[in-house]
C-alpha cells in the first residue's frame, strides 16, 4: 500500500477531475442538441386581401359535402387544422374569442363566471357616420387586460398594425376594432353585392354567426354560417387569402374547432404553427400573425404572442379522412380531459393506500435484537406487497401506452381506458416478478425505471403520438402543449433515465460511475431539448442541472458546495449558450427562452413572469400535487424513522442516492420554470417512490443487525433469514461483519 504522504498518482488525479470533465461534456451536448431546430418550411405567398371568416362554435363535425358546400370546398381547397380557442378566459366564450384573435394575445372580453351557455356577442356599438362603428366600452376592457391579466395583451393590436378594416356583424367588430374602439369600416349584415366592401380595405373580418345547439337548429345555423361564407367567396378581391375559423366555444365544455387558410400558398396542406409545433394543429392566437405574415407586414413589437400559421404538406385529399374517424382529435381530446383527472386522483389514493400498508412492514422487517423484536412479515405478504409496489410504479407508463389504442372512440371510453391500463399493469408486474433475476436487490428498480423511460423515449421517437391528447400526456384543448414531451412525461423519462443509470452504476467500479450517470443523462438532455424529439429547452436545462447533480455524488460523499456550483455553472452555461444562439433567430422563430430573455433585456419581462407565476398558482390543484405530497411523507417516513432504512438503501447503493437528488432537482426546476409546478416532479415521484420504498424493504430484510447475539435467542422474531461462518460467497448485495457470519 502507498503510505498516505505518498504524492497522488496520475490515475487519481485523473479521476479526480473525471466528474467535471464529464459536466463540461454534459453542458457542451445540451448546447449541441439545442441548438439545431427544424426548418420552418418555405415562406407562403403574400397575398393583397385578407378576408377573415369566423364563426363560434364552428366544429368539423358541423361541416358535410351535402349541408355545407362552401365549408366544404374551402376545406378540399385550402390548408386545415384543428384550432385551439384558449384565451385569458378559462372558458373561451364568442366576445373573449373574438377579442383573442384582435389581440393576437390571450385576453378576456368581461371577467365573469360563466355557467351553461355563453353570452351573446352584443357590444354596444354606435355609428356616428355611415361609415366606420364605436366601441365605447373597449378603453375599458383594453385597461382591464392591461391591469388585471398577466399577458399583456392589447385588443385592437391587429387593427392598429393595418391602415385600415372592415368589420361585418358584431363579433367581427370586437376583432377589428382599434384600441380605442374605432372600426375603420362597419355594416351589421353582408350586403348583396360585397364586391365593394371587401376590398375596401386590405383586411376584412366577417363574422359567419354562432354556431350553438344541436341537432336540427345547430344545423340550421350552420347551414346560414355556410351560405354567408359562399357569398364571400364569390365576391373576393383577386389574389385574397381566406381564413375560416371557429373562433371560441358556446358553452363551458371545451372544444377543438374549425381552422381552414384558402388562397396562394395555402392549398391541400395542414395548418401549423412554431407555437404548436404539431401538423394539423393551430391557435387562435395564431391568427392575427398569420393575417400580417400574409400581407407582408411586420407583427407589432412585443405584442403578439402567437406564431405565423404556414402549410406543410401530408394530410389527405378529403377532408373526412383528415379530420374523422381515427383522426378526429376533438373527440380524442374531449375524452382525455374527461379522464385524466380521475386516473391521477385514483394513482394517487391508491399509492397512499399501498405506503400506509408498507409502513408496518417496514418496521418489521427491521431486524431487531433481543428478544423482544417483532417477528418477521410473513413472506407471501411482503411478496404481495413488492408486486402492488411494482404496479403502481408501472401505471403511468401502461397509461401511456394504454393511449396507443382508440379506446376514446368506445361508448364507455373511461372503463375501456382502466381495462387497458391494468391489463398492461398485469403483464408488465407480472414479466418484473417472473423474471430469473428478481431476487437481486435492485432488479425491479432498475427494470421498472428503464420501462418507463423506454415507453416515453420510445413515444419521442415517433413524434411523441402517445401524449398527444393522451390521458398520461396533453390535451390540444387546454393548449399549453402540442408537441413534445409533456410534464407527466417528462417526470417519467428523467425519473427513469436517471435511477436505471444508478441502478447500472452500481454494477461498475467507484470512479466509473459518474461516467455511467453522464452516459446516460446526456441521452436524456438530447431527446428532451431536441426541437425534433422533446421540444423542451427548459427542460433540456433543467435535465442539465440534474444529471450534474446526480454524476457528482454517485460515487459516493454528499452534495457539496463545490459540486453543487459545478452542477449550477453547467446548467447556466446550457441556458447561455441556447439563449445565444436563440436570440440570433428572427423574433417570431425564437423559441420560448429567446423571447423570455428578450423580454427581459427591454424590460418587458413582466407579464412573462406573472404568466410564470400564474400557471404555477393554476398548476397546484392537480392531482400530481397529491403525489409528490404522499412521495415526499413516504420518503421521509423512510429516511428519518428508526424503522426506515433508507439511509441503509444509499450507505449500500449511493448512485441511488444520486439518482434522487439529480430527478429532484430536474424536476423542481422544470416545473417552476416551466409553470407546471409539481406536475413534473409529480409524475417523477409517480415512478420512483414506490420503487425505492421497495428496495428499502429489501435492504432491511437484508440486514445485519438481526445476528444473535453472543449467547442470546432468536427471540420472536426469528433468525437471520441466511446465518453461517465463513467468508462471503453469495451475491451482490451480501455482507460480512467481522465475526464472519454472513447474512443475505
Amino acid at each position: 500500500m502507498r503510505p498516505d504522504s505518498a504524492p497522488p498518482s496520475r490515475a487519481r488525479r485523473g479521476r479526480t477531475w473525471l466528474p467535471y470533465l464529464l459536466i463540461v461534456l454534459a453542458a457542451a451536448a445540451s448546447i449541441a442538441a439545442l441548438a439545431v431546430r427544424p426548418a420552418t418550411g418555405s415562406p407562403q405567398d403574400t397575398a393583397d386581401y385578407v378576408i377573415m371568416a369566423g364563426a363560434a362554435g364552428l366544429r368539423w363535425e358541423d361541416l358535410d359535402p351535402e349541408r355545407t358546400p362552401a365549408l366544404w370546398q374551402e376545406a378540399t381547397r385550402g390548408s386545415i387544422g384543428w384550432l385551439s380557442v384558449r384565451s385569458a378566459h378559462s372558458t373561451t366564450c364568442p366576445a373573449d374569442g373574438w377579442l383573442t384573435a384582435g389581440a393576437g394575445n390571450y385576453a378576456i372580453w368581461a371577467n365573469t363566471r360563466v355557467t351553461g351557455q355563453c353570452p351573446a356577442v352584443e357590444p354596444a356599438l354606435t355609428q356616428p357616420d355611415a361609415l366606420g362603428a364605436n366601441l365605447p366600452g373597449l378603453a375599458g376592457v383594453v385597461r382591464a387586460n392591461q391591469d388585471s391579466q398577466p399577458y399583456g395583451a392589447l385588443p385592437g393590436a391587429l387593427a392598429e398594425s393595418v391602415r385600415c378594416t372592415v368589420a361585418v356583424g358584431p363579433g367581427a367588430a370586437v376583432a377589428a376594432a382599434r384600441p380605442f374602439g374605432r372600426v375603420d369600416r362597419y355594416v351589421a349584415t353582408l350586403p348583396d353585392d360585397p364586391r365593394r366592401l371587401l376590398s375596401d380595405c386590405v383586411l376584412s373580418v366577417v363574422d359567419l354567426g354562432t354556431i350553438s345547439g344541436s341537432g336540427a337548429a345547430r344545423q340550421s345555423l350552420v347551414a346560414r354560417a355556410d351560405a354567408t361564407l359562399a357569398r364571400v367567396v364569390a365576391a373576393r378581391p383577386a389574389r385574397s387569402l381566406i381564413m375560416v375559423a371557429g373562433v371560441s366555444d358556446t358553452d363551458t365544455t371545451s372544444r377543438l374547432h374549425v381552422a381552414i387558410a384558402e388562397g396562394p400558398g395555402w392549398q391541400g396542406g395542414w395548418l401549423t404553427s412554431t407555437g404548436t409545433g404539431r401538423d394539423g394543429y393551430l391557435q387562435l392566437i395564431d391568427l392575427a400573425p398569420t393575417v400580417l405574415t400574409a400581407l407582408g407586414r411586420p407583427p407589432p413589437e412585443g405584442l403578439f404572442s402567437g406564431f405565423s400559421a404556414r402549410s406543410v404538406p401530408g394530410r389527405p385529399a378529403d377532408p373526412a379522412e383528415a379530420v374523422g374517424g381515427a383522426n378526429n382529435a376533438d373527440k380524442r381530446a374531449g375524452a382525455q380531459l374527461g379522464i385524466a383527472g380521475a386516473f391521477f386522483t385514483g394513482l394517487a389514493a391508491v399509492q397512499l393506500a399501498v405506503f400506509l400498508l408498507v409502513v408496518p412492514l417496514l418496521i418489521r422487517a427491521r431486524r431487531h435484537a433481543g428478544p423482544t423484536g417483532p417477528a418477521a412479515a410473513p413472506r407471501p405478504l411482503v411478496l404481495g406487497v413488492e408486486v402492488l409496489l411494482i404496479a403502481v410504479a408501472l401505471a403511468i407508463p401502461a397509461a401511456l401506452v394504454a393511449d396507443a389504442a382508440p379506446w376514446w372512440r368506445a361508448g364507455r371510453p373511461g372503463i375501456v381506458f382502466a381495462a387497458l391500463t391494468f391489463a398492461l399493469m398485469a403483464v408488465g408486474t407480472a414479466g418484473v416478478r417472473l423474471a430469473p433475476r428478481y431476487p437481486r436487490t435492485l432488479w425491479p428498480m432498475g427494470v421498472v425505471s428503464a420501462l418507463g423511460a423506454a415507453v416515453v423515449g420510445f413515444d419521442l421517437l415517433t413524434g411523441a403520438q402517445l401524449q398527444l391528447n393522451g390521458v398520461a400526456g396533453y390535451s390540444a384543448i387546454e393548449g399549453s402543449r402540442y408537441s413534445g414531451v409533456g410534464s407527466v412525461g417528462l417526470g417519467v423519462f428523467v425519473a427513469g433515465m436517471l435511477f436505471a443509470a444508478g441502478c447500472v452504476a452500481q454494477w461498475v467500479r467507484r470512479p466509473w460511475r459518474p461516467v455511467v450517470v453522464v452516459l446516460v443523462g446526456g441521452v436524456a438532455v438530447v431527446m428532451v431539448g431536441s426541437p425534433y424529439l422533446g421540444a423542451d429547452p427548459v427542460g433540456a436545462i433543467a435535465v442539465t442541472a440534474g444529471v450534474c447533480v446526480a454524476a457528482a455524488i454517485s460515487a459516493g460523499g454528499w452534495l457539496t458546495f463545490p459540486r453543487f456550483a459545478w452542477a449550477a455553472l453547467a446548467g447556466l452555461a446550457v441556458t447561455i449558450g441556447f439563449a445565444v444562439l436563440d436570440l440570433r433567430r428572427p423574433e417570431l422563430e425564437q423559441g420560448s427562452l429567446g423571447r423570455a430573455l428578450t423580454a427581459l433585456g427591454e424590460g418587458t419581462a413582466g407579464p412573462a413572469i406573472q404568466r410564470a407565476a400564474t400557471s404555477n398558482g393554476h398548476a397546484l390543484d392537480s392531482p400530481l400535487t397529491l403525489l409528490v405530497l404522499a412521495g415526499v411523507l413516504m420518503l421521509a417516513f423512510s429516511q428519518f424513522s428508526p424503522w426506515g432504512g433508507l439511509n441503509r438503501v444509499f450507505g449500500l447503493h449511493p448512485a441511488l442516492r444520486a439518482a434522487l437528488a439529480g430527478t429532484t432537482v430536474a424536476t423542481m426546476i422544470a416545473g417552476v420554470l416551466g409553470g407546471a409546478a409539481f406536475a413534473v416532479a409529480g409524475a417523477a415521484a409517480a415512478v420512483a417512490v414506490p420503487l425505492l420504498v421497495l428496495t428499502t424493504l429489501r435492504v432491511l430484510s437484508h440486514a445485519a443487525d438481526r445476528t444473535r447475539p453472543e449467547g442470546g435467542t432468536d427471540g420472536p422474531g426469528g433468525p437471520g433469514r441466511s446465518m453461517r461462518p465463513g467468508p462471503v460467497t453469495g451475491e451482490p448485495g451480501d455482507k460480512s461483519d467481522s465475526a464472519g457470519v454472513t447474512v443475505r
